[in-house]
């Protein structure tokens, strides 16, 4: 319930939601873009959470066991900015009039680790739902992992402000469906419920009973008929709170641009207001029409209510971590630390009999290895476990009767699986998720999101050669490996074999931050004796080499290293030395010292790139496309070998292929 305060409360809390507004329609007004609508409806959602409900420290906004808030509403992100400063956040007055102009720390849509209180990047709809989901996931996992004298130590909410929008994109309902699931009772959505979306009415578009549907899926449902009270807004928060058995949706009816001459209308969505709709707006709410005025009564009371409500929380969180074990403590404290590398001091791994390995089983091994080791790490597959092989063996199913089972089931989900999953490392976890590499499509969003927000989770990508044969074009990935290596921030690796599945993994682990892709074959390959785990962090290094001054350089990558290699092997017979290059990384290889490249790959020397997939990955190192055995067009449904023959990449035809071009 509402905090009783000042004996009977003498503040006006309908003044501090106005004073929102003006705050937030000035800094739109000032951008000279940005989203009003939003501002002047949900303005009462956003105060009753903070004001009421939300556990934080304005002073420390990373305090780890703060409940968590996603604006998964993205475009409102002065509402949220506006918030943020009221509650007394480290953002200045100065902050608010930089809002969406460059190098400030109140950018047009929400980023993580740019702004104080900013919990997830957010903008494109549906995302920031799916990561709340994922947030959620971590602390049940976290709830029931921390413990002292029978008592939880970690149990924060998580909560998302969302619009129609975010609810018709269909990563939101996968997500939400998961959740249910789950019984994540400690996930509260509140959708901001206007019937206006950017293009007009949402009876165009979205008409589904929202009651009838959540409920389907297991979820709480809570109805506000009248958003522009706080105090009805208040109460169906703390009634979500009470779940204890599913996650809850509040339906919360407003208007999208209250009080403006627009207002009920998608001509208050995304564009600033004109002045003379400004002044009458405030003078509604009887705020002088200048611009920036803030009531330093308005401000200090909505910090009563919070630093009233938040007093001591963290000093009490540290003091009962101080009584974790030490092995707990230890853990917590890499939860909560921002250095996200982890030391493999020892990697079990056995080698097969006749060192021959899928590098598929190959990562499912050291994964399991890793894992095991280092209870800081979770993650799961998109209905592909048996496929990828990134099942954690032993170590239980994540479920509602088991929070702190390894393997999490994402079911079909791999557009929600990767936002979750951004969700999950928010919490302070590495993690990781699976699928085929033609599928990482349905991924790109929240791989991109992780990329900007430098988080630590591992793409375990399989099946991704034309190789698979018989599945056919829709399986068979082309274009996915240049489309995730022109991803920002995103390191990727096709290792050839064991050796450079185990290096891979072994820089992954070590990394600090950001995320990476591990495109794993489905095929038997034999494990080479040249290649290196310790070589994968150069990027590319030579595993096949006469000894002399090479006539020509194969480049090559994944189970290509090994047709590379009979190719140089062959031409070897006829007098010609041909080196060949391993690239697991590009990237890598690219941040090498020209020295080195230079070694590598000597600039008089032609070279030639074999990889059975598109070739606009190779453009900065190959100047001809001659020299490019790659492939451009979509595969076939056939057996392997006849793939291979149809396409250039059986033995014989890369023979003569390079034969002729080294002449």
């Amino acid at each position: 319930m509402i905090t009783t305060i000042r004996e009977a409360s003498e503040i006006d809390e309908n003044k501090i939601i106005d004073q929102i507004r003006s705050i937030g329609i000035d800094m739109i007004n000032e951008a000279g873009s940005g989203h009003p609508g939003i501002v002047l409806g949900a303005a009462p959602i956003i105060y009753s959470l903070y004001a009421h409900h939300m556990r934080i420290d304005v002073n420390d906004p990373n305090y780890f066991n703060r409940d968590r808030f996603v604006m998964s509403a993205g475009h409102g992100s002065a509402l949220l900015y506006a918030t943020l400063y009221m509650a007394g956040f480290d953002i200045a007055l100065e902050d608010l009039k930089k809002f969406r102009q460059l190098d400030s720390i109140t950018p047009g849509h929400p980023e993580y680790g740019i702004t104080p209180g900013v919990d997830a990047t957010t903008g494109p709809l549906g995302q920031g739902v799916a990561m709340a989901v994922g947030m959620a996931i971590a602390e049940a996992n976290l709830r029931n992992r921390f413990i002292v004298d029978k008592k939880e130590i970690i149990d924060f909410n998580t909560y998302a402000l969302c619009g129609d929008g975010d609810l018709m994109e269909g990563v939101s309902y996968e997500a939400l469906s998961l959740a249910g699931t789950l019984n994540l009772n400690k996930l509260i959505v509140l959708y901001d419920s206007n019937n206006i979306c950017l293009d007009g009415d949402t009876k165009n578009t979205f008409t589904e009973n929202i009651e009838e549907r959540f409920k389907s899926m297991g979820w709480n449902y809570l109805l506000v008929e009248d958003g522009t009270n706080y105090r009805l807004i208040s109460e169906a928060i703390e009634e979500a709170k009470k779940s204890t058995n599913k996650p809850t949706i509040i339906e919360i009816k407003t208007t999208i641009g209250k009080y403006s001459k627009l207002e009920g209308t998608n001509a208050v969505h995304g564009k600033p207001l004109d002045k003379e709709d400004i002044t009458e707006i405030k003078g509604k709410m009887d705020i002088r029409d200048i611009p920036f005025t803030i009531s330093k009564t308005t401000k200090d009371d909505m910090r009563f209510f919070i630093n009233s409500r938040c007093k001591n929380i963290k000093d009490k969180f540290e003091k009962a971590a101080e009584e974790l074990d030490n092995n707990l403590k230890e853990e917590l404290n890499y939860l909560i630390s921002d250095n996200k590398k982890i030391e493999l001091r020892e990697l079990i791994y056995e080698t097969p009999e006749d060192s021959i390995e899928a590098p598929r089983d190959t990562s499912h091994k050291i994964l399991n290895s890793i894992v095991n080791s280092c209870n800081n790490i979770i993650g799961g597959s998109a209905d592909l476990f048996g496929a990828c092989k990134n099942y954690i063996d032993d170590k239980g199913n994540f479920s509602s009767e088991n929070y702190l089972g390894k393997n999490i089931y994402f079911g079909v989900r791999e557009h929600a699986m990767g936002a979750i999953l951004n969700g999950i490392a928010l919490c302070g976890y590495k993690t990781y998720g699976s699928t085929f590499l033609s599928f990482s499509d349905y991924m790109k969003e929240p791989i991109r999101l992780a990329a900007m927000m430098n988080l630590p989770i591992t793409y375990i990508f399989t099946h991704d050669s034309i190789s698979i044969g018989q599945d056919g074009p829709t399986h068979q990935p082309i274009e996915q490996l240049a489309s995730l290596r022109a991803i920002p921030n995103l390191e990727v690796y096709r290792p050839a074999d064991a050796n450079e599945v185990i290096g891979t993994y072994k820089l992954i682990m070590e990394k600090n931050r950001g995320p990476a892709v591990i495109s794993l074959s489905k095929s038997n390959l034999e494990i080479l004796e040249t290649t290196k785990v310790n070589e994968v962090e150069k990027g590319g290094y030579i595993i096949y080499d006469s000894g002399r001054k090479p006539s020509g350089i194969i480049i090559s990558t994944g189970e290509e290293v090994h047709l590379a290699i009979e190719v140089a092997k062959r031409l070897h017979t006829k007098g010609m030395d041909v080196r060949v290059v391993s690239m697991p990384s590009i990237s890598k290889f690219n941040e090498q010292d020209d020295e080195y490249k230079e070694k590598i790959l000597p600039v008089e020397v032609r070279k030639i790139v074999i990889e059975a997939a598109s070739s606009m990955s190779w453009h900065n190192l190959i100047f001809n496309n001659k020299f490019l055995i790659t492939l451009d067009e979509f595969g076939c449904s056939a057996t392997k070998n006849d793939i291979y023959k149809k396409y250039g990449f059986d033995i014989n035809s890369l023979e003569e292929k390079v034969e002729n071009l080294l002449k």
